[in-house]
């Protein structure tokens, strides 16, 4: 793992909170653990005690081998708790499990240890674990892993668990942005754990092998994950990286590279593959979640395996991986091998490779979000040690917390309404023998305007239809003509000079002769705004239609404007160029292939 800083946690087994509540005669899930009373006298008091459950075999192990660190304890025996809460006067939890089998001498004597006689295991009813864990849902398979936890994910173990990497500006320092989130999903060829020598690139720092830009609606009722081939040829810019002496080192860029030469190659971190990403679409990525080869391994081990389906049989004496045709169940080494191969699909291509990768996180997040998992605060509980062991983040949502949240506000998205697509591609010209890629000349541009301008690539029926109709009705009605329109333009976006830029192009492209270079706004903005009058609404009409404007620019005032006065037009972030639509196409280029997340396809 590329990991930068790791925490330590108190580890605490979920199975030894579930306690009796006397008063409803149900059990329920204990999250209280600061109290000093003794286990005994809190027994006494509430009149509770913990029940063990048998099925409650929990924890993370690395790389194949217990990890005798991680403070949850598996197996039929019980276990003292460490001396450190006894130091802090805070209670011990009684009853954490051996995480090896047979460790301390069996039951009798793990019970002696405890100070207390051994417990009646008991399951805590179903319908109470319906109601304790707080499923939140996902859109990618690590995202909807750590959304998965609910309650649990409060644990401090998780936090433990977590590697972040400090990215300085290249991210959102919060964890939630207005308007849409992007986060950039990196899967790298690190091969880290055993087992994983046959994989990747011997003694590779992590290149961004697997790559999706995974953009949310504002409205957050849909979803797009952009795949980008690892083998697009594209433009590294510099990018500042943080050292471990806290000092900041500044990495010249690469013209004309692979795009998963941003990771890992010069010293370059996750930052510096969104740099990239923003330079290439025009889209800053929010925040950053990466995983390597044993992460793979061990969130579908984790998760009981995923649901695949071949379209033929698929024997590849390259990654091992043997499937007959029709649905199988992989995980762990048949998973990575699943999503490493390139021999088996297609024309044996990255690309053919990226399509068999979404099928898969379909389905993937398909199985998170069923009743199977979402009952199962067991399966939970391994699912989210697992997710958090296997990623390391920005420090933006680098904490359980954080991670929490960032899950439940990207869980508010219906899978059916979660696409993947590829970033459109042709063979690089310039390539005799065709081994890379470049951009489409103009679907690529199309695609990235629609997401930039926050246009689903689905068919969403919205509750707030109406107030967006609303909206929408501002760009309908008389427009001005050219000549009649009065206009201030400010620049509040990244692109210097752009305000003069733009009233250039008014005044010689458009016939706007009536339009003014006002300069820098006071501050930065993410999205364009035009100001009117409501007796300057002919003329806003008129400039929308001239500058591509979405209705959400829209912002007409309440008092009507005199003869002389301007509409102030403040360009944004969202701002490419002087003659660029600020809104994307309607609907996606044609022959851009998509998939839907809620549906299984049979990979060919």
């Amino acid at each position: 793992m590329d990991a930068q800083s790791r925490g330590r946690a108190d580890d605490i087994d979920p199975a030894d909170q579930w306690v009796l509540n006397p008063q409803t005669g149900n059990y329920e899930l204990r999250l209280d653990h600061s109290a000093g009373e003794s286990p005994v006298a809190a027994r006494t008091a509430t009149g509770a005690y913990s029940g063990h459950r048998g099925d409650a075999r929990i924890g993370s192990q690395r790389d194949g081998s217990a990890s005798e660190d991680t403070g949850l304890r598996e197996g039929a025996g019980l276990q003292k708790d460490s001396g450190r809460r006894e130091d802090s006067g805070r209670r011990e939890v009684p009853g954490q499990r051996s995480r090896r089998a047979g460790q301390g001498g069996g039951r009798g004597a793990d019970a002696s240890a405890a100070g207390g006689a051994g417990r009646r295991k008991r399951k805590a009813p179903k319908a109470r674990r319906k109601k304790a864990l707080m499923w939140t849902g996902g859109v990618t398979a690590f995202v909807v892993v750590a959304a998965g936890v609910g309650a649990y994910i409060l644990y401090e173990r998780f936090n433990g668990n977590i590697s972040t990497i400090d990215i300085g500006d290249a991210g959102n320092k919060d964890v939630l942005s207005e308007g849409p989130m992007n986060i950039l999903i990196i899967g790298t060829d690190k091969r880290t754990g055993k087992g994983n020598e046959g994989y990747g690139d011997k003694g590779s720092e992590g290149h961004a092998d697997t790559n999706i830009l995974f953009h949310v609606s504002e409205d957050r009722t849909n979803a797009t994950a952009l795949s980008i081939p690892r083998d697009l040829m594209t433009d590294i810019p510099d990018c500042e990286t943080k050292q471990p002496d806290g000092s900041t080192k500044t990495i010249p860029g690469t013209p004309g590279v692979r795009f998963n030469v941003s990771l890992g190659q010069e010293g370059r971190n996750p930052g510096c593959t969104m740099q990239t990403v923003e330079a290439i679409t025009g889209i800053k990525p929010d925040h950053f979640m990466m995983v390597d080869f044993n992460a793979v391994k061990e969130l579908t081990t984790a998760v009981g395996g995923v649901k695949v389906c071949m379209a033929k049989p698929v024997d590849d004496p390259k990654s091992h991986l043997k499937l007959p045709a029709g649905e199988s169940v992989v995980a762990g080494e048949d998973a990575l091998a699943l999503l490493r191969t390139r021999h088996s699909f297609g024309n044996e291509s990255d690309l053919d490779r990226i399509k068999v990768q979404q099928q898969f996180l379909g389905s993937m997040i398909r199985e998170m979000k069923s009743s199977d998992t979402l009952t199962n605060p067991t399966k939970l509980f391994k699912l989210a040690d697992a997710a958090t062991n296997a990623l390391t983040v920005d420090q933006g949502i680098g904490s359980a917390k954080k991670l929490m949240t960032l899950a439940q506000e990207i869980g508010k998205v219906d899978t059916k309404n979660i696409t993947f697509v590829t970033l459109p591609v042709i063979d690089n010209p310039a390539e005799t023998v065709k081994a890379t890629v470049v951009p489409h000349p103009t679907q690529a541009e199309q695609l990235f305007a629609m997401m930039r301008s926050d246009t689903s690539l689905t068919e969403v029926k919205q509750k707030e239809k109406a107030a967006k109709s609303a909206q929408a009705a501002l760009l309908k009605g008389p427009k001005a003509a050219p000549a009649d329109v009065r206009v201030d333009v400010l620049n509040g976006g990244e692109i210097s000079g752009a305000a003069g830029a733009t009233v250039t192009w008014l005044q010689n492209q458009q016939g706007v002769l009536k339009s003014t270079n006002k300069a820098n706004a006071p501050e930065k903005i993410g999205k364009t705004t035009l100001e009117y009058a409501p007796n300057q609404a002919d003329q806003a009409r008129a400039l929308a239609e001239m500058m591509g404007l979405p209705a959400a620019a829209m912002k007409p005032g309440s008092s009507d404007a005199g003869e002389l006065e301007a509409m102030v037009l403040t360009l944004g972030a969202d701002f490419k160029g002087a003659g660029i639509p600020i809104t994307g196409p309607a609907k996606a280029p044609e022959g851009i292939e998509k998939a839907s997340a809620d549906k299984a396809v049979c990979a060919k």
